[in-house]
């Protein structure tokens, strides 16, 4: 499995002494690349809710309403594998509020690669139990992936590309690396996202995007 993605600008892979932001002499300024993926919640995939009866997606009809929130992250970047762990809260709102009842809801955890391509995705579930006479309901869960290194690091030519010492004066000095689209390509291809999101069908989906 494999992942992370979104458009980076590499100027220089840091050494451990070095920190994101640094100015360094006639390099410029260092922006540090992880093996680990950005976790994120996709737009529009945020939000679920539940109509009833169903085909209907007025407010009188509307049953059950959950968000996805409070994600956290965490990576351990140090063996063959990388392995990113999302932790999320669910919380949800119900329109009738009577007897107690369970809600179970889909989401998505899904490894992307370069930005454009799913390379692993896995179907999850969260319960949410709603107490007699209660109108809102909160549950957490957790979504992990596992990328291989080998597949989230520069090939060692690209690496020299991007570090290579530049200086004033230079015939390519003010030349970005990533304007060279094998560059860009490699770098693309060894960047991950990690994607957590509810389930949506199109109808719901819809919804959320034009509500």
């Amino acid at each position: 499995m494999k992942l992370r993605t979104t458009s980076i600008v590499l100027l220089a892979l840091l050494s451990a002494c070095r920190h994101q932001g640094d100015i360094v002499e006639g390099q410029g300024i260092l922006a540090i690349r992880s093996a680990c993926p950005q976790v994120a919640i996709p737009a529009a995939t945020g939000d679920i809710t539940l109509f009833n009866p169903a085909g209907r997606s007025d407010a009188a009809a509307l049953d059950v309403s959950a968000t996805m929130t409070n994600v956290r992250a965490s990576c351990q970047d140090d063996g063959a594998y990388v392995v990113s762990t999302a932790t999320f809260d669910v919380v949800a709102t119900r329109r009738d509020v009577g007897a107690a009842r369970q809600v179970i809801l889909p989401y998505f955890d899904v490894a992307m690669q370069a930005g454009n391509t799913v390379v692993a995705k896995r179907i999850g579930r969260v319960a949410l139990d709603f107490a007699a006479g209660s109108q809102r309901a909160q549950t957490s869960s957790q979504a992990t992936v596992r990328i291989a290194r080998a597949s989230a690091t520069l090939p060692s030519d690209v690496q020299k590309q991007l570090t290579r010492r530049r200086k004033a004066g230079d015939a390519d000095a003010a030349i970005d690396p990533m304007s060279d689209p094998t560059i860009r390509d490699a770098v693309a291809k060894a960047t991950f996202e990690h994607l957590v999101g509810f389930q949506l069908t199109p109808a719901q989906l819809q919804y959320n995007a034009t509500r």
